[in-house]
């Protein structure tokens, strides 16, 4: 009786560490980190919000089927947030350089519409 009360144990035991390594690693499946950082020189326009410029922690999680990323900046005592859904485009070959793409609008603010980081095998377009 011990012994299957012990295998039970170790069952649920290994299960679970594997549910927290897949969800860590959730985006592998894309060949996208979870987690990147970025600096923006100038303020710039993700989704809704007009970042100011600087470093910034991004968070590629997922909402349901949604793509979501997530900019929080770094080193300061109110960081600025932005979260915007975005869509993964497969790249041939991992980036070779982190890009940022960006257009300008009629208040001639910068509008991130494309990121690449170094290393993933997508980029991620808004």
């Amino acid at each position: 009786m011990r012994i299957l009360k012990a295998l039970v144990v170790l069952t649920i035991c290994v299960f679970g560490l594997s549910l927290l390594a897949n969800a860590s690693h959730n985006h592998n499946e894309f060949g996208v980190a979870d987690h990147q950082r970025i600096t923006f020189d100038n303020p710039m326009r993700v989704g809704d919000v007009l970042l100011p410029s600087g470093d910034y922690r991004v968070t590629h999680t997922m909402e349901g089927n949604d793509h979501v990323m997530v900019f929080r900046q770094l080193n300061t005592k109110k960081p600025a947030e932005a979260k915007v859904k975005c869509h993964l485009v497969p790249l041939k070959e991992k980036a070779e350089r982190t890009r940022k793409i960006f257009e300008y609008n009629a208040a001639k603010e910068e509008v991130l519409r494309t990121l690449v980081f170094q290393g993933d095998m997508a980029q991620h377009e808004f």
